[in-house]
């Protein structure tokens, strides 16, 4: 029996709450992480009507990109949308689980399925993410020092963009001596031991240490094993806002926006004027994104795909850069999309349906 705990340990394993901006509330909001999943109805936003739906399809958890609770709740009355959705699903036993800005923060993410869908190449995280890695140090007996360290990979340790089981060792001597409580796997009590160790250091995601150190001590030959942690603030190539990439051949501005226009299936794009001829590096950011402007152009974009932008923000492209802003949810309207992949590789046995419950607040004419 899949429980929706089960659900939340997939997709958190993918992209970690602690990848999340400081602001945001992803996460179980609403219900029970021990009932067990009868269906899921994946969406953008969580709105009444998206409630409906999971009722009518019997689907008795939501999972939707945007939180429908920003702000704390003090009363639950019905008072505004917010708590008129909250209460229905309390009521209908629905439960509601928000991943947002951890999903658009992971490399394969929100920006990442909107660079492959208006085909850009050679991607790269537009502003990579510092405090999110540490290196672990320790030492083993030369002769399990190959066993501990595939341990280590084992438990996610070791990773560095396209490589995995990256590691640095270094030899030399340890020293200690057991007491009378100690059971040394090599030496006896009481008396000072030397062993030829081998010293081990690897990377380790921040998010993932508990579960590393907890291989290491599982695989260590030692009863007490000796370990440290450094911080480092080295940016996480895999970890952080945007991405910039490349199209395969150069294509005039307009071209390009028009295909966007309809790729994404966009009503209105708001942009600046052309500058080049021809454009051929890209940077997106699902979302409000107008923070990364200054990124996109020191990266060097001809163009910058986003959202959200207020109307002096505009003047700040200052010639060198063409800011596309397609609307907030069009920007992320196939986030639903990329759920549904995460989910479908994992669990078969109940229905995962898109919403079909349009929850963009602005219309065209």
């Amino acid at each position: 029996m899949t429980r929706i705990k089960d659900i939340i340990t997939h997709l958190e394993s993918i992209a970690p709450l602690s990848y999340q901006e400081s602001y945001d509330n992803s996460g179980l909001l609403v219900g029970s992480q021990n009932d067990p999943v009868n269906g899921i109805l994946i969406t953008l936003d969580v709105t009444e009507d998206v409630v409906e739906e999971a009722i009518n399809l019997k689907s008795n958890l939501i999972i939707a990109h945007h939180p429908i609770i920003f702000k704390g709740l003090k009363s639950i009355t019905g008072k505004n949308y917010v708590e008129r959705t909250v209460l229905k699903a309390i009521q209908n036993n629905i439960a509601i689980y928000a991943i947002h800005t951890n999903l658009d923060n992971i490399i394969n993410g929100v920006n990442h399925k909107i660079a492959s869908l208006i085909g850009l190449q050679n991607l790269e995280i537009l502003l990579p993410k510092g405090d999110t890695l540490i290196k672990l140090v320790t030492y083993s007996p030369k002769k399990s020092a190959d066993k501990v360290k595939q341990g280590l990979f084992e438990a996610g340790a070791g990773n560095i963009g396209n490589y995995s089981e990256c590691a640095f060792t270094s030899e030399g001597t340890g020293q200690f001596t057991p007491n009378d409580k100690a059971n040394p796997t090599i030496g006896s009590n009481n008396k000072a031991e030397k062993v030829d160790e081998v010293r081990i250091e690897v990377i380790v995601p921040k998010h993932d240490s508990r579960k590393v150190i907890q291989k290491l001590n599982a695989v260590h030959p030692y009863e007490e094993v000796a370990y440290y942690i450094l911080p480092i603030s080295n940016a996480n190539q895999e970890v952080g806002s945007g991405m910039i990439g490349e199209l395969e051949e150069e294509i005039s501005t307009l071209d390009f926006l028009k295909q966007v226009k309809s790729i994404m299936k966009v009503g209105c794009v708001r942009h600046t004027k052309s500058i080049k001829d021809k454009i051929k590096k890209v940077a997106v950011c699902g979302g409000s994104g107008s923070f990364l402007l200054s990124q996109a152009k020191r990266q060097g974009a001809d163009v910058f795909i986003t959202a959200d932008f207020k109307y002096h923000e505009f003047f700040d492209a200052e010639d060198n850069i063409v800011i596309a802003d397609i609307g907030h949810y069009e920007s992320e309207q196939f986030t639903k999309e990329l759920i549904h992949e995460l989910l479908s590789e994992k669990f078969t046995t109940f229905a995962l349906n898109l919403s079909n419950t349009v929850t963009n607040p602005i219309s065209y004419l």
